[in-house]
């Protein structure tokens, strides 16, 4: 069967954005640097009063059906990941079809659709169902969406509010991608955990600290699942390392552990322990804090490496630029990673047919998935259509008044009236209740 994969995306931000060194940080009487240098973040993408996780899914969407020249009838099925869901049994992608139905002719009747949960890994798994879907010949000649949409807020003064962002990534696949086609084997590492959760709540409860372990180590052990099944894979065999990007600096570690992966065994792991020495020893240390600062250090001296350093510049930092400026957006992070990762290659005019991508997603709970995306010569034509840095550069600057006042409105048990920030232009809006309290929506034209 001929690959299949990403065949064109999609990328709508909420239309909101915090300035987090300039606007947040005096506030907090912080250091701008806390956030530019120690997160890795600018900026987080919030949503106007009339948004969520439908409009801009729908709007995404919309952009790309109208882009690729699709109808209702070319979609066999509609698959959305987001951990901001309002519904407990009517899942967000009727909603979406419901919309898409208000602009196009002919209707999704013939059109599965679902909802998929696995905290900010589900949109890589509903893009797994879409293959596999594809792949065992029931899809009819027709492709599927995969929609990522969320809005990851926190809880006011909660550590993690400064990772906050909303927005919305549309996934087209099909047998004939234009973008990556994604390889057959996978690595999953999975085990029960408790780092973050919403037990019937808005608002996530986090262990930070236990997060960062339980990424690391899920992805690891998906790292070497994907190599049980597709051989051991090699620093010369990646162009870009998408990870999942809560934050740019959780990536930082990830990326670490990754390159000394996957530089182990070569000359240049010998050229490594020249520069920096061998790694310590759990063994050798007495003192637990001893073994720990230790590790720190030499970690610390690998990423001061010239080595190091090039390998991260070219293949890591790619990846990052987007969510800079967006923040977290969930089920997106990994989407936004890829696509940022495209665009930089893009406007630097490089051409990376035929090379590969190392694709690292993940969702607390826990479970990592790693596996290939090969890149399709179409690649440059579909990601020039992308106009996601415009839509982040007229983005609508808060106040740190109205940050408060736009996320209470975003706050599912707090009544509170406030007025858009923005003038809705040619797109989906939410526009109130129905009778049995579901979410209404409309088209709004320009």
């Amino acid at each position: 069967m001929a690959a299949v994969g990403i065949d064109a995306m999609e990328i709508w931000t909420g239309k909101l954005v915090l300035d987090l060194p300039n606007t947040f940080a005096p506030v907090k009487d912080e250091a701008p640097a806390k956030y530019t240098k120690g997160l890795g973040l600018t900026g987080s993408s919030l949503p106007d009063v009339y948004e969520d996780i439908v409009t801009m899914g729908a709007n995404a969407c919309k952009r790309l059906m109208e882009r690729k020249g699709l109808t209702p009838n070319d979609i066999g099925r509609i698959d959305v990941a987001t951990e901001s869901s309002f519904d407990r049994s009517k899942p967000a992608s009727t909603y979406i079809a419901g919309c898409l139905e208000q602009v196009f002719d002919g209707d999704f009747s013939h059109t599965n659709k679902g909802e998929r949960k696995f905290a900010c890994l589900s949109g890589t798994q509903a893009i797994d169902d879409a293959c596999n879907w594809i792949r065992a010949g029931r899809h009819r000649g027709r492709g599927a969406l995969v929609v990522v949409t969320d809005t990851a807020l926190y809880e006011r003064d909660d550590p993690g509010e400064a990772t906050q962002g909303a927005g919305a990534v549309a996934i087209y696949i099909t047998e004939t991608p234009s973008v990556v086609a994604l390889s057959r084997e996978q690595g999953i590492g999975s085990k029960d955990e408790t780092d973050f959760l919403k037990p019937n709540q808005q608002f996530p409860s986090v262990d930070g600290k236990r997060s960062i372990g339980v990424y690391l180590d899920r992805v690891r052990e998906a790292l070497h699942d994907y190599e049980s099944v597709a051989g051991r894979i090699h620093k010369a065999d990646v162009a870009f390392l998408p990870f999942h990007t809560p934050f740019p600096g959780m990536v930082r570690k990830a990326a670490l552990m990754t390159y000394r992966h996957l530089i182990d065994g070569t000359d240049e792991a010998n050229a490594l322990r020249e520069l920096v020495g061998e790694a310590p020893d759990a063994d050798a240390f007495d003192d637990a804090e001893a073994y720990k600062k230790a590790r720190y250090d030499h970690q610390k001296a690998i990423r001061k490496t010239p080595l190091y350093r090039e390998w991260y510049e070219a293949t890591v930092q790619p990846t990052l630029s987007l969510s800079r400026r967006t923040g977290n957006w969930y089920t997106g992070s990994v989407h936004i990673a890829r696509a940022s990762a495209l665009l930089e290659a893009a406007q630097h005019d490089v051409d990376i047919a035929g090379q590969r991508m190392l694709v690292g997603s993940y969702g607390s709970g826990a479970q990592a998935e790693m596996h290939t995306e090969t890149v399709c010569p179409g690649w440059h034509a579909e990601i020039d259509a992308l106009t996601i840095v415009e839509q982040l550069d007229a983005r609508y600057d808060l106040s740190f008044d109205e940050y408060e006042r736009v996320h209470q409105a975003h706050t599912y048990d707090v009544e509170v009236a406030v007025e858009p920030f923005t003038t809705p232009n040619n797109e989906f809006v939410f526009s109130g209740y129905g009778a049995m309290g579901e979410r209404q929506y409309a088209y709004v034209s320009a």
